[in-house]
């Protein structure tokens, strides 16, 4: 049977944000529960931080294998979340460092490369980053990343893909501080569950921020989340990067009516022996049947997180 797409109102695709469809009709259809899934899929470039970090010091980047390699990781990626990897069909899935055509992401815009293999609606919002500014020094062990560089005409950002129509797409810029470099968004839209609104946030919070200036980007989303009462989901890579960032940023949405199935300090990031806790899903008017971590994946040092999510029933 043939796909039939639909557009997406190109007046909702505004303040840098870029919304388009490769879903079908019959996704249009109600159901009564969605799979959401965050994931930070680090320009599908593959699981090894600190080993591509070291291979490039020494002058080994492969730039000719790049194309190929990132493509391979975003058919593999869409094989888990299509259902075919012993994982739930995904519905809504929320990316982090999604690149846009960047060199180091072999040319690829992965979030939209990604939605066309799914089937799915997207909208992606770039970070812009100023090309002006200078990297300043950070932590050790946050400088193993790729860097774009200053003449790449790519760029970074975050995506949200739906099976379903997605609603009122919005760019949320987020406080920072020291980081003019690599400015820090999120990315809100509405699905209807049950013909119920469904608000869905997508944040990737700043690794180089103290756990406290990271409290204010959170309090930013909650704000915007709070002017409304529809059910909502708040997730994305938190980049919660010790125990007690886990336990503050947990403690802050869970004070504001917002819960996690996941406990504190389970596994979403590898590098050798290394597990940290940064990627999250809390939810609020909604109920969760399941969740889990989708691994090993191979296309990211990030692991899949996911939850089957309802409508509360009213008591």
């Amino acid at each position: 049977m043939a796909t039939v797409e639909y557009e997406i109102d190109a007046a909702q695709a505004s303040n840098d944000v870029e919304v388009e469809s490769f879903a079908p009709l019959a996704e249009k259809t109600e159901r009564s529960s969605l799979v959401i899934v965050s994931f930070n899929i680090r320009y599908a470039v593959g699981s090894f931080l600190i080993t591509g970090s070291l291979l490039r010091r020494i002058g080994l980047r492969l730039p000719g294998r790049r194309h190929a390699l990132i493509a391979r990781h975003i058919k593999r990626a869409a094989r888990a979340l299509s259902g075919q990897r012993r994982f739930p069909r995904a519905d809504v899935i929320a990316l982090q460092e999604a690149d846009k055509e960047s060199l180091r992401a072999g040319g690829h815009h992965v979030a939209r490369e990604l939605a066309r293999e799914l089937r799915m609606n997207y909208a992606h919002a770039s970070l812009n980053s100023p090309r002006q500014e200078e990297p300043k020094a950070k932590q050790w062990y946050l400088d193993f990343e790729e860097h774009i560089e200053r003449d790449d005409e790519g760029d970074t950002g975050i995506a949200i893909l739906s099976r379903l129509p997605l609603l009122e797409v919005e760019r949320l810029e987020l406080p920072w501080s020291e980081c003019a470099w690599r400015p820090r968004l999120a990315l809100a839209a509405r699905v209807s569950l049950a013909h119920r609104d469904v608000h869905i946030f997508n944040l990737h919070i700043d690794p180089h921020a103290s756990t406290d200036e990271q409290l204010e980007q959170h309090r930013a989303v909650i704000e915007r989340a709070e002017e409304t009462y529809a059910p909502t989901v708040i997730m994305g890579d938190f980049n919660t990067l010790t125990r007690v960032a886990c336990e503050r940023v947990r403690s802050f949405l869970e004070e504001r009516g917002y819960r996690t199935p996941m406990p504190t300090n389970v596994a979403t990031w590898r590098a050798g022996l290394i597990r940290l806790h940064p990627d999250w899903i809390f939810v609020r008017g909604l109920s969760v049947a399941r969740w889990g971590v989708m691994k090993p994946l191979g296309v990211s040092d990030h692991w899949p997180v996911w939850a089957e999510v309802e409508l509360e029933r009213a008591v």
